[in-house]
């Protein structure tokens, strides 16, 4: 009997062991149909490469990385806001790398050190549920947010981990006078915030249910999830301007595989890779050589108003701004009013 059960399992051992692929492993917020489309192209090109992927918010990848600087783990981060990548350069973490295309992307699109490239221009939007409410009855911008007849019909994704948030977070607050006026903006915002959610996965479903009727969010991705998801998603770009974040890519510093995820960093910012990236997952790349011609009509027709922001006092002051809104306003943004006498 034990030597059936052996033979039995012999087989399932074998496929077990017998996967000697090269990894690398990739940290990145951008979803897992972009994700998965490129781990198969690439493992269809590359047939001794294993492409592992990770999905999680672009803060918690820096999060992640500096955890794990000692012994890094991934080769590859690829998506989340210039800023969090600006300050990865600074502790350390990445590796430099100059792109076979830098000459093609501006000055303010990446890292004079070469330690990031931007790869997508994502501007932020305040996203509704299109069987509720409709472009003539969402907000319209950014302050229309402060109504009152918005109170408890507001989904916020959890900003600390995310790029998307800290970024609208940030300029919300560096669009005020005095980052005081700030924090008072954010404090009436939360007044109307029914929930903060863990994951965007949870900020779709409860949208897409009316467990709240507005959020803010990214452009590509109110896209994705309307047009490819079915879900009942629309969007506004608010008149005054919206933040218009560079979204980067870098090695980490120290990753293991780095030959192997330097082909990879090329294989998804190749002008094909990015014009796919476009029609299929919305995405606005960065490079400047990339044929209008070929890029989705929407892309290349759409009235967007850049806030104009100090992105380099975002990098410093970002982290401080939001831990004081995390330990201060977050589910309590009346009685921080109170507390400040500003009601």
């Amino acid at each position: 009997m034990r030597r059936l059960l052996l033979l039995l399992l012999l087989p399932l051992l074998a496929s077990c062991a017998s996967d000697d692929r090269t990894r690398i492993i990739i940290y990145s917020p951008h979803g897992k149909e972009l994700l998965r489309a490129y781990e198969e192209a690439f493992e269809a090109a590359n047939p001794t490469v294993d492409v592992v992927w990770n999905n999680m918010g672009g803060q918690d990848v820096s999060q992640r990385i500096n955890t794990e600087k000692v012994n890094p783990q991934a080769s590859l981060w690829w998506g989340g806001a210039s800023m969090t990548f600006a300050r990865a350069a600074r502790e350390g973490l990445l590796e430099p790398y100059q792109p076979s295309w830098h000459a093609e992307v501006g000055p303010q699109t990446h890292d004079a050190a070469h330690h990031w490239y931007g790869t997508y221009f994502t501007p932020e939007v305040i996203a509704f549920n299109d069987e509720v409410l409709s472009d003539s009855t969402a907000p319209a911008d950014w302050d229309d947010l402060l109504d009152p007849a918005w109170e408890g019909r507001i989904l916020i994704r959890y900003p600390l981990g995310s790029s998307t948030m800290v970024t609208i977070w940030g300029a919300m607050i560096q669009r005020q006078p005095t980052v005081a006026e700030g924090y008072a903006w954010l404090a009436r915002l939360d007044r109307n915030v029914k929930t903060y959610t863990a994951d965007p996965t949870q900020l779709y479903l409860k949208l897409a249910r009316g467990e709240g009727d507005v959020t803010l969010w990214n452009m590509p991705d109110v896209y994705l999830q309307s047009l490819d998801n079915g879900y009942p998603f629309d969007y506004r770009l608010p008149p005054a301007g919206t933040p218009v974040l560079v979204d980067g890519i870098a090695l980490v510093k120290g990753g293991p595989n780095l030959d192997v995820a330097r082909q990879f960093y090329e294989f998804v910012t190749t002008d094909s890779a990015l014009v796919r990236q476009a029609h299929d997952f919305y995405r606005i790349p960065v490079r400047q050589d990339i044929d209008p011609a070929q890029l989705p009509a929407w892309m290349t027709e759409q009235d967007i108003t850049p806030l104009p922001l100090d992105w380099d006092r975002l990098t410093e002051d970002v982290p401080t701004w939001m831990q004081y809104w995390d330990e201060n306003i977050k589910g309590r943004g009346a009685a921080y009013l109170r507390e400040q006498g500003l009601e």
